[in-house]
């Protein structure tokens, strides 16, 4: 069942770089280290119904990770990527998330991520870990505004020399 009051949210951030870009930050898996404090590493081969590796650092054990997988749901470049947790023999947790991007013109968009926990454990897992994953959101919202825009001033820079 889903329920509304186990939807995560994160900030909405407005990024002063083209949705493309966005996108490819986000498709830019290698990456992940250098600017997401809340996946630090996701292996995958971004086609639908293929697994994606998330690793995550354990609240519970500093300096340790969380290894989830999850599968690719949904690849809708430039505008959404989601992947869920599906439950399993060994797990009844399950959620989906949903990472989107809204073209505010040129050179200039919206990010913002949810997760919704769904199964059996929903409730639970929203009461003991909904903190956590929502500030967890709300830093990947700020690092994929960073990165983004980032890149951006240095492709202008770099243009703009091109020209010269």
């Amino acid at each position: 069942m889903c329920k509304a009051e186990n939807l995560v949210t994160s900030v909405k951030v407005e990024i002063n770089a083209p949705a493309s870009l966005v996108w490819d930050v986000l498709m830019d898996l290698a990456s992940y280290p250098q600017w997401n404090p809340y996946t630090v590493r996701v292996e995958s081969s971004l086609q639908l119904g293929e697994p994606v590796n998330l690793y995550l650092p354990d609240p519970t054990r500093p300096g340790e990770h969380l290894h989830v997988v999850e599968t690719l749901v949904a690849f809708e470049p430039h505008a959404l990527l989601s992947w869920e947790m599906r439950p399993t023999a060994q797990s009844k947790d399950a959620a989906r998330r949903d990472q989107y991007i809204e073209a505010m013109g040129e050179d200039h968009c919206v990010y913002y991520t949810t997760d919704i926990f769904l199964g059996l454990n929903a409730d639970a897992t929203m009461k003991n870990f909904g903190a956590w994953v929502k500030q967890g959101f709300d830093a990947v919202a700020l690092g994929v505004k960073q990165r983004a825009e980032l890149l951006y001033a240095a492709q202008r820079t770099r243009g703009k020399h091109e020209f010269v």
